[in-house]
């Protein structure tokens, strides 16, 4: 018999599994990956105050049905293992009470899948203008080095070199130049993640500057990478970095087992690498009760 419990920190592992089994045979929600799950999980913008929020369905102590939030509430995904889409709609309307912010809540539905379209509209929800694209690459065979000369590929580590790793992403992801800003943002250190592999995060160091960096996360258990995050600094962008520093961790995934790599974005860059656009989602929404 299948029953609904709020999620607790031991339940992570169960959460990773459920993650990887939904896309094993069927990549149509790729986009919520095990990997995926866990950058967020560890992101300092997620709102862990809000975990017991997150709805999990178990049948014999396997999760089988899933409703989280993305970082904040008003975005959620819902999601059910195969066999069990008869839940969809007692898991989309959980999510709707639960994970909702005082907009409403939107939720990602893969194009194509007429029966979860149904249900969200059958629930009330909208279409909307906002989609999320995941693209993909295929790792049968290496990829060309690209590393340029004076090139350094290095690791720094999550925990020991945290303000090194802050303040390239400060830069990075364009929050400016201001590295007392940056340190005053970042006084906490860097989570741990579980399944962190060091060999798969790749930082170019060029001209004596920590330049860009480039993490893939890969488990066994699944034949696919996920790419997450990419960054290079504004002075090195169009330099030849983020495509080196990729195409050296993805070369990196594909001897550890990888076939493919999985990103989400549309972003023409990653079309030039040779990433194609594998899967689309719509989001819906549900307007708040008022």
């Amino acid at each position: 018999m299948v029953k609904r419990k709020a999620f607790e920190p031991n339940d992570y592992g169960r959460v990773c599994d459920f993650l990887i089994e939904l896309n094993r045979d069927g990549r149509e929600h790729i986009n919520w990956n095990w990997a995926r799950f866990e950058w967020m999980y560890e992101h300092p913008m997620f709102d862990k105050s809000l975990l017991s929020r997150i709805g999990l369905w178990i049948d014999d102590g396997k999760v089988v049905g899933v409703a989280i939030y993305d970082m904040f509430l008003g975005e959620a995904s819902v999601l059910a293992l195969p066999g069990y889409s008869a839940l969809y709609p007692e898991i989309l309307e959980y999510a709707y009470r639960s994970l909702g912010d005082d907009q409403g809540l939107r939720v990602a539905v893969p194009e194509g899948n007429e029966r979860e379209t149904r249900a969200v509209l059958d629930a009330g929800y909208r279409e909307t203008e906002q989609t999320e694209t995941v693209m993909a690459i295929d790792l049968g065979a290496p990829l060309p080095d690209a590393k340029k000369e004076g090139m350094e590929f290095v690791h720094l580590d999550p925990i020991d070199d945290y303000g090194e790793l802050a303040w390239m992403f400060w830069q990075g992801f364009d929050h400016g130049s201001d590295r007392e800003e940056c340190e005053r943002e970042n006084q906490d250190k860097g989570n741990p993640r579980v399944h962190y592999d060091p060999r798969l995060a790749v930082t170019v160091r060029w001209e004596g500057k920590y330049v860009g960096h480039c993490s893939l996360w890969y488990d066994a258990k699944t034949d696919y990478a996920y790419v997450e995050p990419v960054c290079v600094i504004p002075d090195y962008r169009g330099k030849g970095v983020a495509k080196a520093m990729i195409y050296e961790a993805l070369n990196r995934a594909r001897s550890l087992g990888a076939k493919k790599a999985y990103v989400i974005s549309d972003m023409a860059f990653y079309g030039k690498l040779g990433f194609r656009e594998a899967a689309r989602y719509t989001f819906y929404q549900k307007k708040a009760r008022v």
